[in-house]
């Protein structure tokens, strides 16, 4: 009787599946559960790692040639629009939040793909499905640490400040690494109910991107379009997470402390609704695939 009071949905031997009804399991069994079985989320990373050929030399070089290459393209045409002037630093900043920018669009693209393919795993084995979006945002970090020591490179060509201010980029990056699991979490949910999320996602991203200050800066703005920094500073959370993470990074400027405020609630809202949202639907994903 005690052993099979301590059993739990995803330690019990039998499964049985039965209609979906709205609601949230225990939180804390569930997370007591994904904690114990973090090395699976872990171990899944490295397979899509070794599948994608990152954990070999050629595999990790163009990991880093993909952004770096766009972030050429990219500088060339800010250039040109702006009528050049622009110099090394600018470069430096713009590989510093490309880079990261990218690592938040592979955290949502495989995220969003997390549960689609892992069906016959879900159909198989009683486990937190919330570790497969997890999982992928490991991949997608992972993919994403070979870019830094390629910042760093021109960070010193650049002749950017070495300041201890620089450290407040890591707790940016902490954030910026918390929202990208809410999102996974959140577009892999969808995508089990709406096929056509993933095809949607690259759109989503370009305009993001123009969006963020990855490409330009406040100061870039003209004059005609200052109202415009108000709005994005509200409705865009890479405006703060990103740009306050680049401004540490690049210039060793510690952020004002609005833009950490703003960039903790986005981190905290997006992985508590992301993930919430995820786990009231799991029960759900094997009828569904």
């Amino acid at each position: 009787m005690a052993a099979r009071e301590s059993e739990n949905e995803f330690t019990t031997t039998h499964h049985v599946y039965e209609p979906h009804t709205a609601g949230l399991p225990p939180i804390r069994s569930y997370a007591t559960e994904l904690w114990r079985r973090r090395e699976f989320a872990a171990a899944a990373s490295q397979a899509n790692l070794r599948a994608a050929n990152t954990m070999t030399v050629f595999g990790q070089l163009w990991m880093v040639l993909n952004p770096l290459l766009l972030a050429g393209v990219y500088f060339l045409l800010v250039n040109i629009l702006s009528g050049g002037g622009r110099g090394m630093d600018f470069f430096a900043r713009l590989t510093a939040g490309l880079f990261t920018f990218y690592f938040v669009q592979g955290a949502m693209t495989n995220g969003a793909g997390s549960v689609i393919g892992g069906g016959k795993l879900l159909l198989n084995t009683a486990f937190p499905r919330l570790l497969m979006p997890f999982s992928a945002v490991r991949t997608a970090f992972f993919r994403w640490l070979p870019t830094v020591p390629i910042y760093f490179v021109f960070h010193i060509w650049a002749g950017n400040p070495w300041k201890w201010q620089m450290l407040a980029a890591i707790p940016f990056l902490f954030l910026i690494v918390i929202f990208s699991m809410g999102l996974a979490a959140l577009f892999g949910a969808l995508q089990v109910y709406f096929r056509d999320t993933s095809s949607f996602l690259p759109y989503l991203n370009r305009i993001w991107l123009y969006a963020s200050p990855v490409l330009w800066q406040i100061t870039d703005l003209p004059a005609r379009m200052a109202g415009v920094a108000p709005i994005l500073e509200t409705v865009n959370p890479l405006f703060s997470l990103l740009g306050g993470y680049t401004e540490a990074l690049t210039q060793g400027i510690i952020p004002d402390f609005k833009v950490w405020v703003i960039a903790t609630i986005w981190a905290v809202a997006s992985f508590t609704i992301g993930s919430l949202f995820f786990i009231s639907r799991e029960r759900e994903f094997a009828v569904r695939l």
